[in-house]
Parts: structure tokens; C-alpha cells; sequence
């Protein structure tokens, strides 16, 4: 379990550093480097290899295995969903209107009019919310975690 937990706040602490980057090199306002933020992935199935390995070490089965990384996601999900709160509210309060203006420029860029781009910022506007954002991140670290648990700790298990 401490093999587990260690792990998931190496995640956690990777992501959320990784979150900090992003704004404060200003990239999360960048159309061009925005994708890079998706680099947390990587670093989520980097990470859940390792604690897999070490906990392969420790004897355990397919299913223990599968086990270990729920608890690394979900220790790793607790430090990125306050994280995510302190980066949109306190850090970078204005995280949502800089993103809507990001996308704006994409959609004029794209040749839509001026009408166009209010209807597809209006459909966003509702769920872009600090809490959404950060269950969006909980959501992500789960579902990343279990599917790389799911495929690794095939090769990574007491047999």
C-alpha cells in the first residue's frame, strides 16, 4: 500500500507541476502550445508503469495490481483536484475568460463570423467552472490510470 501511495503522489505532484508550467508560462493561452498540456497523459501512464513495477515486486496478482493503481490515481486525483482549484481561483482567476479569448481567435482564424463564435462560446461558457475543471482533471487521472492498469499489470504481476 505505501509502494501505492507514494506513487500516486508522484503523479499528483508531476501533474499538478506540470498544470503550474502551463500558466505560468502563459502556454495555456497559446493555441499553439495549449496541446502540450495533454503531455500530463505521458506522465500519468510513465508513472503508473513504475508503481505497477514496484508493486509487482511486492508479490502482487492481476487483480492487486489493478487495485494498487486505483489507489495511485486516487491519491494523485486529490492533489490535482485541489490544485486545480488554486490554479482557475486564486492563481490564474482569469483562466476561463483567457481560454474563451483562445478559442475565439481559433474560430476567426477558422473563418466563422462573429455570430458563430458567440453560439460556440456560449455552449462552453456554462461548464467551465473551477469545480468542472477540476473533476475534469479527477475524471482524466482515473480513466488514464485504470486503462494503463489494465494493459501493464498484464506484464506486471506475480504469475
Amino acid at each position: 500500500m505505501k509502494t501505492s501511495m507514494n506513487a500516486g503522489v508522484v503523479l499528483g505532484v508531476l501533474a499538478a507541476l506540470w498544470t503550474l508550467v502551463m500558466g505560468f508560462t502563459g502556454w495555456y493561452k497559446n493555441p499553439v502550445m495549449v496541446a502540450a498540456f495533454f503531455l500530463v497523459i505521458p506522465i500519468n501512464i510513465g508513472v503508473v508503469v513504475w508503481g505497477l513495477m514496484k508493486t509487482a515486486r511486492e508479490g502482487r496478482r492481476y487483480g492487486g495490481q489493478i487495485a494498487a493503481a486505483l489507489v495511485m490515481g486516487a491519491v494523485a486525483s486529490v492533489i490535482i483536484f485541489f490544485n486545480s482549484l488554486l490554479f482557475t481561483t486564486v492563481l490564474f482567476p482569469t483562466y476561463f475568460e483567457d481560454l474563451r479569448e483562445v478559442q475565439a481567435g481559433i474560430l476567426r482564424a477558422a473563418g466563422q463570423t462573429e455570430q458563430e463564435i458567440e453560439g460556440q462560446l456560449e455552449l462552453t461558457a456554462g461548464s467551465q467552472t473551477p469545480v468542472n475543471q477540476a473533476v475534469a482533471g479527477v475524471a482524466g487521472t482515473m480513466g488514464t490510470t485504470l486503462v494503463t492498469a489494465l494493459v501493464a499489470a498484464a506484464f506486471f504481476r506475480k504469475k
